[in-house]
């Protein structure tokens, strides 16, 4: 039986509740083999760039950032079965597409916060 730390992870999360899931998965030393999180966007009455709270810790951490404007894009989905990851972890995400959905071997599982 393989154990469940040697599970090559992509994570998939942008805000600040998504991040305390990272979080504990990075402490647990899991294979973490990208992260993926919404684009840099302008906010607020400035319209100043703003990074999303799980690529802060990303960035913090060096792990692997994806940042995809598109998630049905070709090259994007490429780039994800490329990692080979066996496990799927999104955390208050967007919809994924159904080819995004099924690309790992173990599957996807989805948290979100809302009742």
């Amino acid at each position: 039986m393989t154990e469940s730390k040697d599970l090559s992870i992509v994570f998939m999360g942008t805000p600040q509740f998504a991040v305390t899931i990272l979080d504990k998965l990075h402490i647990e030393g899991y294979n973490i083999k990208a992260v993926v999180t919404a684009t840099d966007k302008p906010a607020g009455r400035g319209r100043k760039i703003q990074e999303s709270d799980v690529k802060k810790y990303a960035v913090e951490k060096n792990l692997p950032l994806l940042q995809p404007s598109n998630l049905k894009d070709d090259s994007f989905q490429s780039e994800l079965e490329e990692l080979n990851a066996d496990l799927f972890i999104v955390v208050a995400f967007r919809m994924l597409p159904k080819t995004v959905w099924n690309i790992p071997e173990k599957g996807t599982i989805n948290l979100h916060g809302s009742l």
